[in-house]
């Protein structure tokens, strides 16, 4: 057995409980996706309600996301060693603290670091919820589970944007933070009560720590590896600009936080679609062709958001429904990207997840504190920002072409 492999934990017996805990897991992994979001319509007012500039604002946006991604790397390893329910029980409390400092924020400051906070819990729950599915499913029903857990990740977005935005209009902006402290204890009890401990027995010798840097060692030590990563953080950058960027170009519209959510739906609802029939027909079209059509649909979606800007389209719809073929293009993307991550050395395939997603998180951010440096008036600067990160996708799959067919050569 290869020093970097782990002896994979067995399979634990189903329950008779097994649609409940399904639905446990599910919860679980999506939390986080709905603590980065719920809030983004009343990322429009804080800064009259703080007295700050736009890129502060878009700070608090930056700072949950980094945190969600950086703590990715930890919480596997973390949970191989000490168990994975402890280490999911410790994040959500984390994730609680973090939603309760942001109640009694008096300051963008106070809210930006409880934000990071929040953001470093609810990470716990996307990391363990989908080792718990490898952990405690097998064949087809495993597919399955996984299945159902990737269309729950496309709609949460949106989802939670709408429950955000008339939360805030009813309640005030901290309301929301009250919801997530009250799903935080939730999950904490759910996961205490409802998921089975499992921990990985360890067949190296070696500490988990000099054993997970020597995996990343080798991991960034491989070109193709390091294009497929950036592949995926300038997609996950992509969405993350117009996710961050929709409360300011919608608010030049008109749209209150009350109407947010309906227009950002567009891209997620489209990302699902295209998760859906890459699922059906990867294996008939083959990767390279489905990367393809995902690179020309994402194109053609933040090039149209552009030209409708340039043309004078000045409208919340003209804004949104381009974003539908960014989202489509996306769901192409996305899975033969995480597969090219992952499939290029089995061995290392928990590592590299790990930098997968810390990277699609870190360069994310970026994107979401890149809307803050410029001004926004319409949906100009909001698409050159989405092509730009775009682009640097589009040369990253240019180059994986190239490494493939000089392979093949």
């Amino acid at each position: 057995m290869s020093k970097f492999e782990q002896q994979p934990p067995a399979p634990v017996q189903q329950p008779e409980g097994h649609g409940l805990l399904i639905i446990n897991l599910l919860v679980q992994i999506a939390f986080g996706l709905m603590a980065m979001t719920i809030c983004l319509p009343s990322m429009q007012q804080w800064g009259e309600i703080f007295s700050v500039g736009q890129p502060a604002v878009q700070l608090t946006f930056s700072a949950y996301v980094l945190a969600y991604g950086g703590l990715q790397l930890m919480y596997g390893p973390l949970s191989d060693r000490f168990g994975r329910r402890p280490v999911l029980l410790t994040g959500l409390g984390c994730a609680l603290i973090g939603a309760m400092m942001a109640i009694m924020a008096s300051d963008i400051v106070m809210l930006t670091f409880a934000r990071f906070v929040q953001g470093a819990g609810s990470a716990a729950g996307m990391v363990i919820g989908r080792a718990m599915v490898q952990d405690m499913f097998t064949g087809s029903e495993r597919t399955r589970v996984m299945a159902v857990i990737g269309m729950a990740l496309g709609i949460t977005p949106p989802l939670a944007t709408v429950v955000g935005g008339e939360i805030h209009e009813q309640f005030g902006w901290a309301a929301n933070f009250v919801l997530m402290a009250a799903c935080a204890l939730l999950l904490l009890i759910a996961a205490w009560r409802g998921l089975p401990s499992v921990r990985a027995p360890s067949a190296q010798k070696q500490h988990w720590m000099t054993q997970m840097l020597s995996a990343y060692g080798t991991l960034l030590r491989q070109p193709i590896f390091l294009m497929y990563v950036l592949l995926l953080g300038c997609t996950t950058a992509t969405f993350y600009v117009f996710l961050s960027g929709a409360p300011i170009v919608l608010k030049s519209y008109g749209v209150g936080p009350a109407g947010i959510g309906w227009y950002i739906m567009c891209c997620p609802l489209f990302y699902i679609i295209g998760n859906f029939i890459t699922s059906r027909h990867v294996h008939a079209w083959g990767e390279r062709r489905i990367l393809t059509i995902g690179q020309g649909l994402t194109v053609a979606g933040v090039v149209l958001m552009w030209a409708l800007s340039v043309l004078g389209w000045d409208t919340a719809l003209a804004f949104a429904l381009p974003t539908m073929l960014v989202g489509m293009g996306h769901g192409f993307l996305v899975p033969p990207a995480l597969t090219g991550t992952v499939g290029l050395n089995p061995a290392l395939a928990g590592a590299a997840a790990g930098v997968a997603g810390l990277s699609q998180q870190f360069i994310g951010a970026f994107g979401g504190f890149s809307v803050g440096l410029v001004q926004h008036q319409g949906a100009m600067n909001v698409s050159l920002l989405m092509m730009l990160f775009t682009a640097v996708g589009v040369l990253m799959f240019a180059l994986i072409l190239f490494k493939g067919q000089a392979a093949d050569a």
